[in-house]
């Protein structure tokens, strides 16, 4: 059996984070080294709160958790109330914490681990790519100990917070830029291979069939998640963004990708956030990344479940529940 990829996730907790963090957890695939936080569909201090509680569900009672950025480079923050609620992660009730955040910022937590792991870390951002941003910038030392960035977000098509750009780049377009031509090994899982892994009703059922927590707790996330794309986008079934980026990270199989030059937009008046994509080489410019193109949906189902199924019960199983899924 290979070695597990060491990773650490950047998230905004987000009812698909949450479903990233319990792949990373329940596959041996990847070694999950830590999760951080940034503000992004919800406020910091929710966020890292559903980083915590995921991570109880998970049973990851030994991975740091660390809180970094509250708010995007130049703009304010603007979150996603909209699809996933007050809490950020509405519908399920979770257990009570089991976890606590480390008391330094995330920026400094991904610079001594990057600094101190004896093999390069693949660096998973699902969320805005402030604080990715921030360690490149004020890290800079670090950044050849960076075995990969990994990310959700942006798209090759359209948007879906404006009609040009997908809502990770969008919130904190400055940050993707620096990011994006930071010279990293970069893979970019956008919205065009995302929308590919809907949540079908046999999906949820599936997950309802484990007949525990971390089951239990995912399958309420997606009725919730369902109920959103439904009423925003009139998706049939919804799509789980996030895992997506864990997934190319565990089997690159699972998630095909081509090379290519991708902008980021920071001016444009209807455009501003976009990833240009330049698939087919137009600009001349070398390729900065690997865009993803297809995945293998049932493979990428069977592993997803898996993951979950290994995770058992869940140490939070038998722990007083805490709150209604509205609110922190």
């Amino acid at each position: 059996m290979s070695v597990p990829v060491p990773i650490v996730i950047d998230c905004d907790p987000g009812h698909d984070d949450a479903l990233a963090i319990l792949l990373a957890a329940g596959d041996p695939a990847v070694d999950l080294l830590a999760v951080t936080t940034v503000a992004g569909n919800q406020t910091l201090d929710k966020t890292t709160l559903n980083a915590l509680r995921v991570c109880t569900v998970a049973g990851l009672t030994e991975v740091p958790v660390a809180a970094g950025c509250a708010s995007p480079l130049v703009e304010p923050l603007r979150v996603a109330e909209d699809v996933h609620g007050v809490s950020g992660l509405d519908g399920p009730r979770f257990p009570a914490p089991a976890v606590v955040a480390r008391p330094e910022h995330a920026v400094d937590l991904l610079a001594r681990i990057l600094a101190g792991h004896p093999e390069p870390v693949t660096l998973v951002p699902t969320a805005p790519l402030t604080n990715i941003a921030l360690l490149l910038t004020r890290h800079p030392e670090v950044a050849g100990r960076i075995g990969e960035i990994v990310l959700m977000g942006g798209s090759t098509e359209r948007g879906n917070t404006t009609p040009a750009a997908e809502f990770n780049i969008h919130t904190d377009p400055e940050a993707a830029d620096i990011v994006f031509r930071s010279g990293v090994p970069l893979t970019m899982c956008g919205l065009n291979v995302t929308h590919q892994a809907l949540a079908t009703p046999e999906v949820v059922a599936r997950f309802e069939a484990l007949g525990t927590e971390p089951g239990r707790i995912c399958a309420e996330l997606l009725g919730f998640f369902a109920g959103t794309y439904r009423r925003l986008w009139g998706f049939p079934a919804p799509p789980v963004h996030d895992p997506v980026a864990v997934a190319r990270v565990l089997d690159p199989g699972l998630v095909t990708c081509v090379d290519a030059h991708v902008a980021v937009e920071l001016h444009g008046r209807h455009t501003r956030g976009a990833t240009v994509v330049d698939l087919h080489g137009t600009l001349g410019r070398p390729p900065n990344a690997r865009v993803a193109v297809a995945l293998r949906t049932d493979a990428f189902w069977d592993r997803m479940v898996a993951a979950v199924a290994a995770l058992g019960g869940g140490p939070g199983r038998g722990a007083p529940a805490t709150g209604d899924g509205t609110g922190p």
